[in-house]
């Protein structure tokens, strides 16, 4: 006698509603485990993601570089003419240096802004944008000749323009920058969002008036683009071979770094995170597991003459390890799917609650915490199976 696939659903399906709290009980453990596995898993995803935008938002493929020599010469021409020769590597290069002061426009300063405090002015080339990844929302950007001519004019970033010019379009208008009249030509659009307001908190002004605003001419911070992260290492060892040539370490020093590195270290501690976190969550798929095959023993003991009579009657040994494999599959893929529901509503709260954004579990981990929950119920009703399947007829049912 052949076991039928789909009767053998069916007596899963009514052993588990026949036992239903006996049933919950069971698959508490696993729904525990799956969704903690969800939400964890999950949450680590989007903390990476929320990082990885960060990154973005600041510019992607960003080579950073610190020159200094001590009798203060400056090498920003020598720089700028060695990357932009680097067309096959370089989009950009700017100097990166800056000033922190209020700026005024009328009656409103930020002096008085207690919830931000002060703006960064930062002093940069007409490559300023392309190389830290602004775009214009409205009037120009700088040019080479307003660097070139001492021109005094300045761009907005949102945060800066909104505080200072509410709605009142800002072009053409005169702000004043550590005691210099500006001339406001354009604004940027808004990139850090609610969470990275102060990408957008600052303003960008020729690297040429740092004679008014840091009293001195030299450059020691730059910032160059290159095309694409392929790109990013040859193009760190082409710079640093040249600063070697033009900088005596014991006349100066310099660095040149990329965030590019922290974002692939980033991205190693989060898949650290998520095996450490998914292996403490399936500690508890375990334990589930282990009362998935105690109930299945309990449920061998209880129907121990019905096994003798299909036995007696020609019930193949296959057919009832079978028929046991699939009740206990049907438990856990049960208790399998409850967590994956919770997992979800958990994961939508937490996101919300913790990273302030709407954060759902991937589908290839939905899909893998549900089949992993099936052969956990497999492996661990496979004991009781075996058990039940090997039961002799005569002494089966002699059992009360």
């Amino acid at each position: 006698m052949r076991l039928n696939v789909r009767q053998g659903f069916k007596m899963a399906f009514k052993s588990i509603i026949n036992n239903k709290v006996r049933s919950i009980l069971t698959m508490l453990g696993i729904i525990i485990g799956v969704a903690a596995v969800v939400i964890l898993v999950s949450i680590v995803r989007g903390s990476n993601q929320k990082l990885r935008e960060f990154y973005e938002s600041m510019g992607t493929n960003k080579i950073n570089v610190s020159a200094y020599q001590y009798n203060g010469d400056d090498i920003t021409q020598e720089l700028y003419d060695f990357c932009m020769g680097l067309k096959t590597l370089v989009v950009g290069v700017t100097p990166n240096s800056s000033y922190y002061g209020p700026i005024k426009y009328l009656t409103k300063s930020t002096d008085s802004n207690q919830e931000y405090g002060q703006p960064i002015t930062y002093l940069g080339s007409d490559l300023y944008s392309t190389c830290n990844n602004y775009t214009l929302a409205g009037g120009r950007d700088i040019c080479w000749l307003d660097v070139k001519n001492y021109n005094q004019v300045v761009v907005l970033g949102a945060k800066l323009k909104e505080l200072l010019f509410d709605y009142k379009n800002p072009i053409g208008e005169k702000i004043t920058i550590g005691g210099q009249k500006f001339e406001v030509i354009g604004v940027y659009e808004a990139k850090g969002g609610s969470g990275n307001w102060y990408v957008d908190y600052m303003c960008v002004v020729p690297y040429s008036m740092s004679r008014l605003l840091n009293k001195t001419t030299s450059m020691t911070e730059f910032t160059v683009k290159a095309k694409n992260a392929a790109a990013t290492t040859e193009a760190i060892t082409r710079i640093t071979g040249f600063l070697e040539g033009q900088i005596d370490s014991n006349a100066g020093f310099f660095n040149v770094w990329t965030e590019n590195t922290w974002m692939e270290s980033s991205d190693e501690q989060n898949k650290m995170m998520s095996l450490v976190l998914g292996g403490i969550a399936g500690i508890s798929l375990l334990v589930g597991g282990i009362g998935i095959m105690n109930i299945m023993l309990v449920t061998v003991r209880e129907r121990t003459r019905e096994i003798g009579i299909r036995k007696a009657i020609g019930g193949s040994r296959r057919s009832i390890l079978v028929q046991f494999l699939i009740e206990s599959a049907v438990i856990c893929a049960t208790g399998g799917i409850i967590g994956i529901l919770l997992g979800y509503l958990g994961t939508l709260v937490a996101g919300k609650l913790l990273l302030d954004m709407v954060l759902l579990p991937s589908v290839p981990m939905t899909i893998g915490a549900f089949l992993f929950s099936v052969v956990l119920g497999i492996s661990f009703g496979m004991y009781p199976a075996v058990k039940a399947s090997g039961l002799q007829p005569v002494e089966a049912l002699r059992a009360d």
